[in-house]
């Protein structure tokens, strides 16, 4: 058998070791895993934040691109005859290279039909022979009779290929006169999403922006109105290579690739591809790089944000190597965590199995007391229970031995005084003619009489013999004893029947008020007292209440007073229940219930209070 408990020992500590083990394993690849997810959620959420605010400086871009529009717009509305060297002075105010170095070119196209088109022509034939590019043959192809033109006039600022560009007609290619009737007729700004060829290469697109510019002093609150008034437009030109240049080297972490799409079409008429227009990549010419879209997530964090250019959508696509976001800590740091998650797994382990062990053994030794203390509860319970009977005993003893010297007090020592005082007293009557023996038998007389009252109240101290009379006798002779002696009202008030109980409940029922009463006197400073004594289903109760000044505190247990201790051990020894209650001011109320086998005789008349006086018992 100790062989068989060492083995299962031994594999409850191998068992208790791999489960360790495995839960210090769990722990650690649980704080790796959380570790990592919380890095890459961290690193993901710092890419979409930096990726939102490249997107928005783009934006940003565009709309200063559109105010500059809007600007130069509002240089033609408020001077329709601007002429090429206010256009010039305008331009070179705005200084594109500092302030916006994406804008290429800003132009001006003049709206005439075909009444004005000579004159324009010629305008124009003489503008380029000041810029030192004659063109005598120069002509505005025409579309047929009635047609309409949109002629640029204005370029700025002036380069070889911006020359080559005066007197072209807008409105030339179907698609890009319907895109400026819709600007004119809604005043609203137009980007038909075509490409300028003199701004595009190979990774490199050029794309304009228009804006209608009507007469001053002319309503433009409906299409027609806006017809009538309308006289031309400006618009720029600007490489989205410069748009976006810069963008990329604000972002703190470096390797982000972007790419720039313009997700809606352009007409068919106009031979551009149907599918989406890539305007700008930043990785352009390196064939290692994928589309953003078509990489592996674990690998690559790619968000895509749409930007609005003028009714038309632009994707931005940001990517970025997920190694490029990641300190040298951020690599290590998930692997310090789980084994920092092992260490302690192990460790609070450990802990709980110390812990556990302890308390094992405290289970162990506290059981161990506990039943060394039921042990010692028992055998105190039982001493208790002998010290009892052996009380009850004993004072049945005393009860018994007080009554039988009442009795033979009252039988011999009683009688002889009696016959004592017979002879004295016939004495004394035989002596009357002799003066000085008549009073000695007088005075010897007297002398018997208090000794036979000495020996009554003897008699009554030890067992009064009311007491053979019943319970309701005795505490009515009990409480005019006590009225006579102290002068303190005292009532009684008990139920209609007479208490028919055995000597040794109304033996201790009468000590019980005789030990209250004599405190009461001593000690409460009452001017009333109350006495209840009632059956009820068995259980006697007794009441005894003053209006005196109540118990004082610590008074119950101070050293030298047995009273209320022994009050306690007669109810105790009866069986019955005992309670104390006391208030400064209002006084002392001690109640005693007691179970009685007994029934009540109804052989005394009824009362509700009894007042009785002590009356004089014969020796």
């Amino acid at each position: 058998m100790p062989i068989l408990l060492r083995v299962l020992k031994a594999n409850l500590a191998k068992t208790r070791f791999w489960i360790g083990a495995a839960l210090s394993l769990s722990a650690g690849a649980a704080l790796f895993y959380l570790t990592t997810t919380t890095i890459e959620a961290d690193a993901s959420s710092r890419f979409r934040s930096m990726a939102r605010i490249a997107s928005y400086t783009i934006g940003s871009r565009v709309k200063s691109y559109t105010d500059v529009l809007r600007g130069t717009a509002g240089l033609f509305r408020a001077n329709p005859k601007t002429t090429a060297e206010q256009f010039h002075d305008y331009v070179a105010q705005l200084g594109l290279a500092q302030n916006f170095p994406g804008i290429e070119v800003i132009n001006f196209a003049e709206y005439i039909d075909e009444n004005r088109r000579p004159a324009l022509e010629q305008q124009i034939r003489d503008r380029l022979h000041a810029l030192g590019a004659d063109r005598p043959d120069f002509a505005i192809k025409s579309r047929g009779p009635g047609s309409t033109y949109t002629v640029l006039t204005l370029i700025e600022p002036i380069q070889p290929a911006a020359i080559e560009r005066f007197g072209m007609d807008l409105e030339w290619r179907k698609y890009t006169s319907r895109t400026l009737a819709d600007s004119r007729d809604n005043n609203a700004i137009a980007a038909s999403g075509t490409r300028i060829p003199i701004l595009s290469g190979p990774n490199r697109h050029g794309l304009a922006m228009r804006l209608p510019v009507y007469r001053p002093g002319m309503p433009i609150d409906t299409v027609a109105q806006r017809r009538a008034a309308y006289f031309g437009s400006v618009g720029i030109g600007f490489g989205v290579n410069n748009l976006i240049a810069g963008v990329l080297e604000t972002l703190p972490i470096k390797g982000t690739r972007l790419t720039v799409t313009d997700m809606t079409p352009v007409p068919a008429e106009q031979n551009a591809p149907q599918q989406p227009l890539l305007l700008f990549d930043s990785s352009y010419g390196d064939a290692d790089e994928p589309p953003p879209w078509l990489v592996w997530r674990s690998t690559v964090l790619h968000v895509r944000l749409p930007i609005e250019f003028n009714k038309r959508v632009w994707m931005t696509d940001f990517s970025i190597p997920v190694r490029n976001l990641y300190s040298r800590f951020d690599a290590y740091y998930p692997w310090l965590a789980a084994m920092a998650g092992i260490i302690t797994a192990a460790l609070l382990y450990a802990l709980f199995q110390a812990l556990a062990t302890s308390r094992r053994h405290a289970i162990q030794l506290a059981q161990e007391m506990t039943r060394e203390l039921r042990s010692s509860q028992s055998k105190l319970q039982a001493s208790h229970e002998k010290l009892r009977r052996l009380a009850a005993h004993t004072e049945q003893i005393k009860e018994r031995e007080r009554k039988r010297i009442a009795r033979e007090i009252h039988d011999d020592l009683g009688q002889s005084l009696l016959a004592v005082r017979i002879d004295a007293e016939m004495l004394a009557s035989r002596t009357r003619s002799h003066t000085r023996l008549h009073t000695r038998a007088e005075s010897t007389l007297q002398q018997i009489d208090a000794t036979i009252q000495s020996v009554r109240h003897i008699i009554n101290d030890l067992r009064p013999n009311v007491l053979d009379l019943g319970l309701s006798a005795a505490v009515d002779w009990q409480v005019a004893d006590f009225r006579r002696r102290t002068g303190i009202a005292c009532h009684l008030i008990e139920n209609e029947t007479d208490l028919k109980v055995d000597d040794q409940c109304a033996t201790a029922l009468f000590r019980i008020l005789q030990e209250s009463l004599s405190n009461i006197s001593r000690h409460a400073r009452a001017s009333e007292v109350h006495i209840e004594l009632h059956l009820h289903e068995n259980v006697l109760s007794m009441a005894v209440h003053d209006n005196g000044i109540g118990l004082q505190p610590g008074s119950r247990n101070r050293p030298g007073s047995f009273g209320l201790v022994g009050i306690e051990e007669r109810v105790s020894i009866l069986g019955g229940t005992f309670s104390i209650t006391s208030e400064s001011r209002i006084g002392t109320t001690l109640l005693v219930k007691v179970p009685v086998s007994s029934q009540p005789s109804l052989s005394r008349p009824p009362s509700k209070e009894v007042h009785t006086k002590s009356e004089k018992l014969p020796v």
